[in-house]
């Protein structure tokens, strides 16, 4: 009898064993679908590993994007914008973690692969673009304001630049994407377009996207000043980094494809000194 009551006993230690640790799967299951799907339609994370908008944001810094605000309005002048890269960038991805290129799996079949960046948009579709001195504008401080449309927007007045990329040399972006043609060997940005070949993988999307838009059209330059202008096509925006002598942004990669934005990054959650709302 002892014996059965034994097996019994047993039987239902092993029972109630099985079901708790069947409701701990459910409930595991349960979280990651609903993590990813709050991943997918409302929130996303993203590794900051470089200097490009210090002093805004610290690298290296994890931030948390929000991803409903663009989609009820587009983003505004001085406004700070996540996006995927249009391109590759074969150099950002080493500084992936293992988080990172898990959540890959469920970015937009476009994108996969790609990785994020944030800058602040300076430019929106049909707006024209110039680089002008700053009042502060010295032999030891070259710095440039920029002009959209002829005027300055309220949120970029404090705002300064580095007149570099597209804006010093109109054929940027046919250099970046075409290194060894012969017609970019006297380029002052030959070396930069060498070391960038094994970087990024640019190419395609430059001939893909920006190439058939006739850029032609959208960078000029005046013949007698010099200056350069800019034209954001439709569909596109116009991205630069707060850092901007150590910026890799639009003046270099060329427009950013509206499709390609994320969302706006609200909260910074590591490192925890930094720990808080964005400051912007």
């Amino acid at each position: 009898m002892s014996a059965k009551k034994s097996k019994k006993g047993s039987d239902k230690k092993e029972s109630r064993f099985l079901h708790e640790v069947k409701e701990w799967g459910k409930a595991i299951l349960y979280a990651v679908v609903f993590g990813t799907i709050i991943r997918l339609f409302v929130f996303e994370t993203m590794l900051v590993p470089t200097g490009s908008m210090i002093p805004t944001i610290n690298p290296p810094a994890r931030l948390f994007v929000e991803k409903i605000t663009y989609e009820y309005r587009e983003p505004d002048y001085g406004d700070i914008v996540v996006f995927w890269t249009p391109y590759v960038d074969i150099e950002s991805q080493k500084y992936l973690r293992g988080f990172d290129k898990f959540m890959d799996l469920f970015s937009p079949a476009k994108y996969r692969g790609h990785v994020k960046y944030v800058k602040r948009l300076v430019g929106k579709a049909g707006d024209v673009l110039e680089l002008r001195r700053a009042p502060d504008y010295t032999a030891a401080n070259p710095v440039y304001q920029l002009y959209v449309n002829g005027e300055i927007p309220p949120a970029l007045e404090e705002r300064r630049y580095v007149r570099e990329g597209v804006f010093y040399d109109p054929s940027f972006y046919l250099g970046l994407a075409h290194p060894d043609d012969p017609s970019v060997r006297f380029s002052p940005y030959y070396r930069l377009y060498q070391a960038y070949k094994g970087l990024i993988e640019y190419t395609e999307f430059f001939e893909t996207e920006l190439e058939p838009l006739g850029l032609e059209k959208y960078i000029t330059q005046d013949p007698s000043t010099g200056v350069v202008r800019v034209t954001v096509p439709e569909g596109f925006q116009f991205m630069m980094g707060d850092n901007s002598a150590n910026s890799f942004d639009s003046r270099y990669f060329g427009f950013v494809p509206e499709e390609a934005i994320i969302g706006s990054p609200m909260l910074t959650i590591w490192p925890f000194s930094d720990f808080g709302p964005l400051k912007k």
